[in-house]
């Protein structure tokens, strides 16, 4: 049996505004809040207001996903591998960064599922869908340095994907806000270790 067509909101909208002046325009009125809510209940939390591209929001949301896995691997072998005079101060900082990107990565997943999409964990893929590279680094500056290329694609990628969502879809903004400051805060320690960096 086929869906029965969509009521259109602008229709109750519309009414609604004749019906009470005072009511804001663009404000739907409760009966009509509480009639949309009982269509499609099976879309979860997306409802006809959703104006955005779920399934290129999806797509950018794993490519995301992909790169935060490739920075927490990344991070981790940089904290095991450290080793030299400043290996201790920086191994701490490896180490944090791995964990607040696996939070990030946490966030991604959690918007996918969401959104009605599937979170790719795919390993053999991973790599391939990552923005940043894995790069293992030859010494300790080596590996700060190639953080902070990993962090400044990171800020690039999720400045773009803000700017593609807008105000369709404004829970994804604010996820990719709050991760993009932090990515932000990483490169920013990055530039700093490398600007006073002193031996190998």
């Amino acid at each position: 049996m086929s869906k029965p067509a969509k009521q259109n909101p602008n229709a109750s909208t519309t009414t609604a505004e004749r019906a009470d002046p005072s009511r804001p325009p663009g404000i739907s009125d409760t009966a009509t809040l509480r009639a949309k809510a009982r269509q499609d209940i099976e879309d979860g939390a997306i409802t006809d207001s959703y104006s955005a591209d779920r399934k290129a929001v999806i797509k950018l949301l794993n490519d995301a996903l992909a790169t935060e896995y490739v920075c927490v691997l990344r991070y981790y072998r940089h904290y095991f591998m450290a080793k030299g005079m400043l290996a201790d101060s920086i191994k701490a900082e490896f180490l944090e960064h791995a964990q607040q990107e696996q939070a990030h990565a946490g966030k991604l997943a959690e918007r996918i599922v969401q959104l009605g999409g599937e979170p790719d964990l795919n390993p053999d893929t991973l790599t391939r869908r990552s923005h940043a590279e894995y790069k293992e680094g030859k010494n300790l500056r080596d590996m700060v340095r190639e953080n902070l290329i990993a962090e400044r694609i990171a800020i690039d990628s999720y400045r773009e994907m803000i700017n593609f969502v807008g105000d369709k879809d404004t829970t994804t903004k604010r996820i990719l806000e709050e991760i993009l400051a932090q990515e932000e805060e990483h490169a920013d320690e990055f530039a700093d270790l490398l600007d006073g960096w002193i031996g190998e």
